[in-house]
């Protein structure tokens, strides 16, 4: 077959020149306009197994492929350099030919007059000097707009040698808030009737940009009306700020009672005793708050339920690495929490652990994720936020990122060796050892070449002799420069605590999915980091502010809103927070094999022991690939097994539990009430509450017994119960 190359000679030999076309690459302008048709999309050509057998990558990430599958495979049948207008890909393109995907562009278009020319100058690859694509921009990047306005973007390439092009046509665009605006092929914006803020995402040759678009509420308010409300700390400031550009105003501040059990339940996964809510509403000083979270930071619960919540996100499976080993990880976690160790040190121990798996906790880590390509992906998105899964195959569909950053991530555990058995008996088992081995390589799986340890947008990090790259991981990810790792874990806390990450999903941090509020993160992120990554000096700071502490109930301005934190966002209780808070109230406990009599649920280590509780209110299994993110929203399933458990009326029936105990007592009905709601909800019934449950003991044939079990059933089975608020 005579190449390329060789027949633009021959037809300019002939008089057949295109020197007065433009030189066009495939590169620089013959993929771009593939992609802007729709042919390197994920269900057209770009589709795993291709499209009538000419298969593309994904977003146009390989083009030394692509190249080869337009040029080169088939014998070269797709182009037809003796007469570029009869190429099958130009012909398939506008229609000529049938083609399942259609029409892509017709005869006129400056797309088919550029690949026609491209073909007439030999269909070269790159030109000679060719600049490099480095960015993308879009304008306006960050504007307001009244309602119903329309706006033309425009998005402009940067390259290597300090050129630019005007890409517009050329990019695609993605609004994420559709409702507020669209924007079309062409890159119009056209603004609905909703206030809000939105985001259009821009995407050229595997680059990505997104512009901002703020549409004012109808009513806004003047500057003084915000520079009055209170403001505990930089929090506040920060909030304040975006709500003000918003035209929203934030709810009151929560009750007392309200602050108690929120906090309670955030900080230490428990629910208040009714002592400790009585203690708390009779106190009147000013600084009562500061001194209970104070209090409840010092909690022994507070190690375990913060150890439930990691080990959703790092706990192996244990039917694939052996109990010991996830036992021993689990109380690597909670001792790790007891002692208040700084996130930063916990995170070294984690990645640089060696050594036996029936030895020390952490290296279960490795032995459940046995690949450096599935360290890669792990490690991104529990420490960075980053979600790099979709670059192990491809280049990431809504991001910058490449198989190069996903392997390059991969390298730093390219030298770890292994010894013993790898996939562990359920129960026991062999240890398995792992441990840093000074040789060893990760390579691309694509170009084959040996991949140098690279964080993402982090610095070049060679293979140094005797030094395990790991190490170098984990100083970059505590250096102050680094752009990912203390904001992915004041993302993650700050959701737990306000219901929504600044950046939601909060381990989904990109250009195209922004924090709603950029300075509160970064702030976030900066006070965490220079006070020695204290998860409690975070956690301090969160509740303190009086955004934490605002009430779950709408104003006029903010009853829509719910990203930007202008009031409390209601949470339903996790699964061993809500089993262990039924037991309190009732004051009987369930009992799980392996742990010692009366243990708390949030003591619990392995899905494998057996609650139907902790099943139904969504305790994730191990056995799935974590991380396990649980699911917040109420189900039918939890509705009726509250309604409708064995368990729980065996608890409030018990002669040796609370209900029974105070239905004995020689407590007035009022006061036994009172009671039963204190320890159910930490507050006093209000009156028509205290008349309503008061009807209980009225009930003809009812006894005080009775009476008793059937309100604390009433309180457990209500939405002020299951959800924080």
């Amino acid at each position: 077959m005579i190449r390329p190359p060789v027949i633009a000679s021959l037809l300019a030999l002939a008089g057949i020149s295109s020197a007065a076309d433009k030189p066009v690459s495939f590169n620089l302008d013959v993929m771009p306009r593939l992609m802007k048709a729709g042919c390197a999309s994920g269900n057209c050509h770009a589709k795993p197994e291709g499209q009538n057998n000419f298969k593309l990558s994904v977003f146009g990430y390989d083009p030394k492929h692509d190249y080869h599958e337009i040029v080169r495979d088939d014998r070269g049948r797709r182009l037809f350099f003796a007469a570029p207008e009869e190429s099958l890909l130009l012909k398939k393109a506008i229609g000529e030919v049938p083609h399942e995907g259609g029409a892509r562009f017709d005869k006129k278009s400056e797309a088919y007059q550029m690949l026609v020319a491209w073909i007439k100058q030999g269909a070269p690859f790159a030109l000679e000097n060719e600049p490099v694509l480095q960015s993308v921009s879009v304008e306006p990047r960050q504007q307001s707009y009244k309602k119903n306005a329309e706006q033309k973007l425009k998005v402009t390439a940067k390259y290597s040698d300090g050129s630019t092009r005007d890409v517009t046509a050329l990019t695609d665009y993605l609004s994420q808030e559709k409702e507020m605006a669209t924007v079309d092929e062409h890159g119009l914006v056209k603004v609905g009737t909703l206030s809000g803020e939105g985001v259009l995402v821009v995407r050229y040759m595997g680059l990505v940009d997104v512009a901002r678009i703020t549409v004012p509420a109808d009513k806004t308010y003047p500057a003084e009306r915000y520079a009055k409300l209170p403001v505990n700390n930089e929090i506040d400031r920060l909030v304040h700020e975006r709500l003000q550009k918003l035209g929203l105003l934030p709810s009151d501040t929560c009750t007392d009672e309200e602050f108690l059990r929120r906090a309670s339940l955030d900080l230490i996964g428990k629910l208040p005793s009714a002592e400790m809510a009585k203690r708390f509403i009779a106190d009147t000083s000013a600084d009562k708050r500061a001194k209970i979270v104070d209090e409840l930071l010092q909690d022994p619960n507070y190690a375990d339920h913060w150890a439930v919540k990691w080990g959703d996100l790092i706990r192996p499976n244990p039917s694939r690495v052996g109990v010991k080993p996830v036992y021993l990880l689990d109380t690597w976690l909670r001792d790790s929490f007891r002692q208040n160790k700084p996130y930063n040190t916990m995170v070294r121990e984690l990645l640089t652990a060696q050594g036996s798996t029936h030895d020390y906790g952490p290296v279960a880590i490795f032995r459940d994720k046995r690949e450096p390509v599935d360290t890669s992906g792990f490690v991104s998105q529990i420490f960075l936020g980053v979600r790099l899964d979709c670059a192990k195959c491809h280049h990431h569909p809504s991001e910058k990122w490449t198989q190069e950053d996903y392997f390059q991530l991969a390298a730093f555990f390219g030298q770890m060796k292994r010894k013993g058995q790898g996939i562990s008996a359920p129960i026991s088992g062999e240890p398995e050892y792992w441990w840093y081995g000074g040789k060893g390589e990760v390579t691309h799986p694509i170009t084959d070449v040996v991949m140098t340890p690279k964080p993402p947008d982090g610095p070049e990090m060679p293979y140094v002799e005797g030094q395990d790259p790991r190490e170098a991981l984990a100083d970059w990810m505590g250096s102050s420069d680094n752009p990912f790792f203390a904001k992915a874990i004041v993302n993650r806390i700050w959701s737990d605590f306000l219901g929504r990450g600044i950046v939601d999903p909060v381990d989904d941090i990109r250009v195209s999915n922004p924090p709603t509020n950029e300075a509160l993160l970064d702030w976030l992120a900066e006070d965490f980091s220079s006070h020695g990554y204290d998860l409690k000096h975070l956690m301090r700071t969160i509740v303190a502010s009086r955004t934490y502490q605002l009430s779950t109930q709408p104003n006029e301005t903010n009853v829509t809103d719910n990203k930007n934190y202008a009031r409390s966002l209601k949470r339903r209780l996790a699964a061993e927070v809500l089993l262990d808070a039924v037991s309190d109230v009732t004051g009987q406990r369930d009992s799980f094999s392996g742990l010692p009599p009366n243990a708390r649920a949030v003591q619990t280590w392995n899905h494998k022991l057996d609650s139907d509780f902790l099943d139904a209110f969504g305790r994730p299994n191990a056995s799935q690939e974590c991380p396990c993110e649980r699911e917040r929203k109420p189900s039918v399933v939890q509705a009726l097994h509250l309604m409708n458990s064995n368990s729980l009326q065996s608890k409030l029936t018990s002669s040796e539990g609370r209900i029974s105990k105070l239905a004995k007592s020689d407590l007035p009905e009022p006061k036994l009430v009172n009671e039963i709601y204190l320890a159910t909800y930490n507050r006093l019934p209000n009156a028509a509450e205290l008349q309503t449950s008061l009807r209980f003991f009225n009930t003809p044939g009812s006894t005080r017994q009775t009476a008793a079990e059937d309100l604390a059933w009433a309180l457990i089975n209500s939405a002020e119960f299951v959800f924080n608020h």
